[in-house]
């Protein structure tokens, strides 16, 4: 959620980023019903103080009247009674108003806070305006020594490739078929050498994380609260790609969701505390399953593993102080990290700068990496793919939108300091999302005869096998 004075006092700002984003919010509405909010809220402390002053004047003063009254008769004492109750019916009319205000504000606050959640973080000045993901900007690309990206995978490995998807069929590496049968579209069984090398992956990327850059492990939970959602931002514009556990229609106490991402999790592990400003910054990696519903991808991406409901991703998050060279000093290192952890593994990627559209409705900027497919893309004369970039990384850089909408603060001084708190800066970005990532090393580490070399950083985690096939 967006910080409600920045909005008041630079409404235009907000509703600009907004447009940049393609995002349709009525900031006007939201302004209308903030001022109306306040207004209603100043006449009820008012309201309030003359409640607290009355109860404290009225009494003594109809207790003397009550007095007063005794010994009197006819007009003297219908004067004095009419007095009482003049002074009795005043606590009650002011109480009839302040439930008459405190009726409109829970009538309006509902939308308000609706269109609050709407409003998306406005996209950073440096970023590129642009529609969507065809206005990102390349900002720099890497092959390993001996691969140019600039000639055809056969020009710089002497044979034709193999979609990943002929690679599978060859080995056995993923059932599609039993898959569907199981669960649907867009479901697969790993088997065999593949389900080995999905592990090595995550393993390999995970201790990477953990012993390298030294993040603290975790392991959270995949099925959450709404207010998780809503509170990492996923809710309300992606609601319909999670999926929902309908427990309140079973007679539980609340639906859940099912995570997209791991971020979910680690970003909700502090919400609602005021954290130590000692401790940060926070830096949390997990490895979990994801589930999408990939709603409205119909016809795009749909044969393989590059588009599917369920898949694992090591997904890193760092919870920051509030400040901007700070989060873009942390948004750098961890686009840093998988670019090491890509060349490691010989993958040729590129980086991108996703433009205004692309940025979604929570995030500052966004810096997307593609790794190379050699069997993706539109097929030449021969029926060879062309090869194609394929988005395998999304790194994010969110100041305080998560954090606001999460309550996660911290005092600055650290322990025993006094003063105000401050909402955290956060940021995220996958280290590696696989079987997606199974697609460039399959293809790009494929050999004439058919057979799949296993990269070196990954055959200590399958017992030292080198080769698939």
């Amino acid at each position: 959620m967006i910080d409600l004075k920045q909005l008041r006092d630079n409404p235009a700002r907000f509703a600009l980023g907004a447009k940049a984003k393609n995002v349709s919010v009525d900031v006007e509405r939201i302004i209308a019903l903030d001022a109306r909010k306040r207004t209603l809220q100043t006449e009820f402390e008012k309201l309030r103080a003359e409640q607290n002053r009355l109860a404290k004047e009225i009494g003594p003063q109809i207790g003397k009247l009550k007095g007063s009254i005794k010994g009197k008769h006819g007009a003297e004492a219908d004067a004095i009674q009419h007095e009482i109750d003049a002074l009795s019916a005043k606590p009650v009319a002011l109480k009839a108003a302040s439930q008459a205000i405190e009726s409109e504000i829970a009538t309006l606050d509902p939308e308000l806070q609706q269109l609050l959640l709407q409003v998306p973080l406005p996209p950073d000045p440096d970023v590129p305006i642009g529609k969507g993901s065809e206005d990102n900007i390349e900002i720099s690309r890497w092959a390993p020594p001996g691969y140019d990206l600039a000639k055809s995978f056969e020009a710089n490995r002497g044979f034709k490739p193999r979609t990943h998807l002929q690679l599978i069929e060859r080995h056995g590496l993923v059932s599609f078929e039993r898959g569907v049968k199981l669960a649907g579209t867009r479901s697969y069984i790993l088997t065999g050498a593949g389900m080995l090398l999905h592990n090595a992956i995550l393993r390999y990327a995970f201790d990477t994380m953990v012993h390298t850059h030294g993040f603290t492990p975790m392991s959270v939970p995949v099925i959450v609260r709404e207010e998780a959602m809503v509170g990492t931002g996923f809710f309300p514009a992606g609601r319909e790609q999670a999926y929902l556990v309908d427990e309140k229609n079973r007679g539980g106490s609340h639906d859940s969701f099912l995570t997209g991402t791991g971020e979910v999790g680690l970003m909700g592990v502090h919400m609602d505390e005021i954290l130590d400003e000692t401790s940060l910054p926070v830096r949390y990696v997990t490895v979990s399953t994801c589930f999408r519903r990939e709603a409205g991808a119909a016809g795009k991406d749909t044969a393989g593993l590059y588009r599917i409901h369920q898949f694992d991703k090591v997904e890193q998050v760092v919870i920051c102080r509030a400040d901007e060279n700070e989060s873009r000093a942390w948004h750098k290192k961890m686009i840093g990290f998988v670019e090491q952890l890509l060349q490691s593994l010989g993958l040729p990627y590129r980086l991108l700068q996703c433009c205004t559209g692309d940025l979604g409705v929570k995030n500052a900027d966004m810096v997307d990496i593609e790794c190379w497919m050699p069997g993706r893309g539109e097929a030449g004369p021969d029926g060879t793919p062309r090869g194609e970039f394929g988005e395998t990384h999304s790194a994010s850089r969110l100041y305080d939108f998560q954090c606001r909408r999460l309550n996660m603060r911290y005092r600055p001084g650290g322990a025993g300091a006094k003063g105000e708190t401050v909402v955290c800066h956060s940021l995220n970005n996958t280290v590696a999302a696989s079987p997606r990532i199974l697609i460039p090393i399959l293809e790009m580490y494929q050999n004439a005869d058919g057979s799949i070399t296993i990269p070196s950083a990954l055959r200590p985690y399958m017992n030292g096998a080198e080769r698939i096939g």
